[in-house]
């Protein structure tokens, strides 16, 4: 495990973003709101979930002490979403490229929204919140083609090593 593994991870991540950020460009605001079955009850729902977790992980990487929990107060537009989505995931890069290596087993204490306090090495938050968004990743795919968008492409890090 070294910082440059995590810095790798954090690359696959931004370009798996943009990449789905392009997919939902291409969605009409109807089927981005329609309700299809799933962890969340949209498209919208579900985008909106994984940018308020990597968000939030960000703010605690940075030490913040109130998470503020984007999924209960953002309320923009699809465009606004894909943005805010995109500048996450580039924060969320940009804290891997910044850190020093030595910091990756050390712990960070931090609390769940529900107030439990946990502490872990950063490389597991690293680990978890990118393994977070591939899981929602997949999930978009399956309700993008419950609504009949099909013009999709591979986000998996096999994929993403072969061609970078």
């Amino acid at each position: 495990m070294t910082k440059e593994y995590f810095k790798e991870l954090a690359d696959y991540n931004l370009q798996a973003t943009i990449m789905a950020c392009g997919w939902l460009a291409q969605l009409s605001d109807e089927y981005w709101k329609q309700h299809v079955v799933s962890s969340f009850n949209s498209i919208r729902e579900t985008v909106l979930h994984m940018i308020s977790a990597e968000n939030a992980w960000v703010q605690r990487f940075h030490k913040k002490e109130n998470i503020e929990w984007l999924q209960s107060t953002f309320k923009g537009t699809k465009d606004e979403h894909l943005a805010l989505w995109k500048k996450t995931s580039t924060a969320f890069k940009e804290f891997i490229n910044a850190l020093d290596e030595a910091k990756l087993t050390e712990p960070l204490d931090f609390k769940r929204l529900n107030g439990d306090a946990y502490s872990m090495p950063y490389y597991q938050l690293f680990a978890h919140a990118v393994n977070h968004a591939s899981y929602h990743r997949g999930q978009l795919v399956t309700m993008l083609r419950q609504v009949g968008f099909t013009d999709l492409g591979s986000t998996d890090l096999l994929n993403f090593y072969r061609t970078n």
